[in-house]
């Protein structure tokens, strides 16, 4: 039996192997990336390395082993995320892995925002499968604005489409090792995670912090849905890609993740990291 983590060369998956190094020996953890270049290292300390491609189902044969627990990180190709995750859930259906965990979104299929949809019908797929399934729905990364941070100083202004919404964003690191704890921890099975920062702010709230740490004054300045997927597509951001964010943004607007449930606190152990220090390392980073 080994802890399986798909998409391990993306930003979350390599977050999860080094939180799962914290936890189990590496000889049992495979990580599953479909550039072998970004598992680099990982070789090296013992971990497994398979290469397989949710977009090439072919590649999935042999990529699982009865018993495994499986970490399913979702896909980021939009609109071909649903096809690409049942072939997933098929290849762990039919090698029997005792756990597949999948990195949903929070709310579930109460979420109404368009980059909920997959992950709503990637749930119903997981359920109806007969997989012990373990449903981790994530809310909204500090990442997503703080790795933008260079732009907001360059624009003199947080920019979005979310009005007076809270949303209750945590870090990454935080959501990596919630995963970790499931994936060895026991008693996970058929259960579902809402998971979420502590603390709702406001993207008036956030402006207000970066305008802090910063010295300067950086408002916030709240558009119009449709000039902000123009403002993006403008600055270099596909089309689709620019209409799911301002989309979302509408999502936080209606309160859609801003729930503090805190389930992902309790799952590791302590308070998730606060958006004011995902700023300042940001920022440092920018510095250095």
């Amino acid at each position: 039996m080994s802890i399986v983590v798909t998409g391990a060369g993306g930003a979350l998956g390599r977050l999860v192997i080094e939180e799962l190094l914290k936890r189990a020996a590496p000889g049992d953890i495979v990580a599953v990336a479909r550039d072998r270049a970004k598992t680099a290292g990982l070789a090296a300390l013992g971990v497994g390395i398979k290469i397989a491609d949710y977009g090439r189902p072919e590649t999935l044969e042999g990529v699982f082993a009865a018993g495994d627990r499986v970490l399913l990180i979702s896909g980021n190709e939009a609109g071909q995320r649903l096809t690409q995750h049942r072939d997933v859930i098929d290849a762990a259906r039919e090698a029997g892995v005792g756990l597949l965990a999948y990195t949903s979104v929070l709310g579930g299929p109460t979420a109404t925002f368009s980059i909920a949809e997959e992950h709503i019908a990637t749930e119903q797929a997981l359920l109806a499968s007969g997989v012990p399934y373990c449903l981790l729905r994530n809310g909204w990364y500090h990442e997503n604005y703080t790795g933008a941070l260079a732009g907001t100083l360059r624009a003199g202004a947080v920019i979005g489409s979310a009005g007076e919404g809270r949303v209750a964003s945590a870090a990454r690191r935080d959501y990596a090792e919630a995963a970790a704890v499931v994936l060895t921890g026991a008693g996970h099975e058929n259960s579902v995670y809402e998971l979420s920062g502590d603390t709702a702010w406001s993207m008036a709230e956030y402006a207000a912090e970066v305008s802090r740490q910063t010295g300067r004054r950086i408002p916030y300045r709240d558009l119009p849905q449709e000039r902000y997927v123009a403002l993006m597509v403008e600055a270099g951001v596909p089309a689709l890609g620019a209409q799911l964010v301002a989309d979302a943004d509408a999502g936080i607007a209606r309160g859609e993740l801003a729930a503090t449930p805190g389930d992902l606190s309790r799952l590791i152990g302590r308070p998730t990291t606060p958006i004011a220090e995902s700023i300042a390392d940001a920022l440092k980073r920018l510095t250095a």
